[in-house]
């Protein structure tokens, strides 16, 4: 009994410690996530430079971390620094929040003839860079605190990478001991975990290229202004779903359609926008995630839809995966089921319950059952 009582207690302290713990680490779940992921993507470049170095493990990881900064993170800034000159030098222009005002007096005409009403070009433009001023007032406000948490987050997910590389055998093989989960089911929730990492990155990140470049096009032949700046909304705003692409290109549509009146172009660009730019989105990520993981194409466009739409930006990531764990999961039910019924394994089940001693899965980790 008294044992008993002692397991209860320590129960109860690991739920309340666990959820404790788990508020506290809430707001570096998204850098942490994307340390797991960048470890996988960059794993093999690791083992290359541990097996080549053949010293300290922290150094092969710290050289790995220095690679992932140069290679993603810098010529990242280098495209948001670029961008951000653009926007600046467009909103100093003289003319930069003003429309233009030939084009204006004929839309002022138009709606005051239609509606009865008598506004001039001059108060829609003080009304319009009021509007302005005021939307991105806040916006500017808020910029410092945004910065400061980005960098705290990129700070953390660096810091995690380096670890996650360097004691990532030994964080495993402790956690593999305190979850009470037969090891062989460890290791397939971990494989799924890397094969669907792999392929929620891959395919977000090219689906969203592909989309910004056939965006980037149909911009320059429009024949708008701040095509870099526009091309690289597209492809930020082609990260989210629901958001998307269409964002910027229909933004682009209204503004040739009603400032520039330009309505051939405007329904060009809308067309282009519509047919293929958003269409590609729904082409690519259910392939590649497919392709490169096991779940089925359908699954994987609602997993990374309903993700978003239930999680947020970082749903992208947790939807797939939630789906993959599931299916993991309900496949060890069965495994489990057919056991105490009596059924004879199949034969993949078979070979897996028949490697005891040392396997390896299929990023050359090895592991034990």
């Amino acid at each position: 009994m008294t044992r008993l009582v002692s397991l209860g207690v320590i129960l109860g302290l690991v739920a309340v410690f666990g959820l404790l713990s788990l508020r506290v680490m809430s707001s570096f779940l998204l850098p942490l996530l994307l340390a797991a992921m960048l470890v996988v993507i960059f794993g093999p470049l690791h083992r290359w430079l541990r097996d080549r170095i053949r010293g300290p493990e922290w150094v092969a990881a710290a050289l790995t971390t220095l690679f992932v900064l140069v290679i993603v993170l810098v010529p990242l800034f280098l495209l948001i620094a670029r961008a951000g000159g653009e926007a600046v030098s467009i909103l100093r222009a003289p003319d930069g929040l003003k429309l233009d005002a030939n084009v204006l007096g004929g839309l002022v005409e138009s709606v005051n003839s239609a509606t009865g009403l008598h506004l001039t070009a001059d108060a829609v433009n003080a009304e319009v860079r009021k509007l302005a001023e005021e939307w991105v007032g806040p916006i500017a406000a808020r910029t410092p605190v945004v910065i400061v948490k980005l960098v705290i987050g990129l700070i953390v997910m660096t810091v995690a990478l380096f670890y996650f590389l360097a004691d990532g055998r030994r964080m495993l093989a402790a956690v593999t001991r305190l979850v009470p989960l037969d090891p062989r089911y460890q290791w397939q929730l971990l494989e799924e975990f890397e094969e669907v990492s792999r392929a929620v990155v891959s395919s977000t990140l090219l689906a969203a290229l592909v989309q910004a470049v056939l965006a980037g096009i149909g911009f320059s032949v429009a024949g708008l202004k701040g095509v870099f700046l526009l091309t690289l909304l597209t492809f930020f705003g082609a990260l989210v779903p629901f958001v998307g692409a269409a964002a910027v290109w229909g933004t682009a549509s209204l503004y040739l359609l009603f400032f520039v009146k330009d309505t051939w172009t405007a329904a060009g660009l809308a067309a282009w926008g519509l047919c293929v730019v958003s269409t590609v989105d729904n082409i690519i990520k259910p392939i590649v995630l497919h392709g490169q993981s096991k779940l089925h194409p359908l699954l994987a466009l609602l997993s990374v839809l309903g993700g978003v739409g239930a999680l947020g930006p970082i749903g992208i990531f947790v939807g797939p995966i939630a789906v993959a764990f599931l299916q993991a999961a309900l496949t060890m039910l069965q495994t489990e089921l057919d056991h105490f019924s009596g059924v004879q394994p199949s034969v993949a089940g078979a070979e897996q319950a028949a490697g005891a001693g040392v396997a390896q899965t299929p990023s050359g980790r090895v592991k034990s059952s």
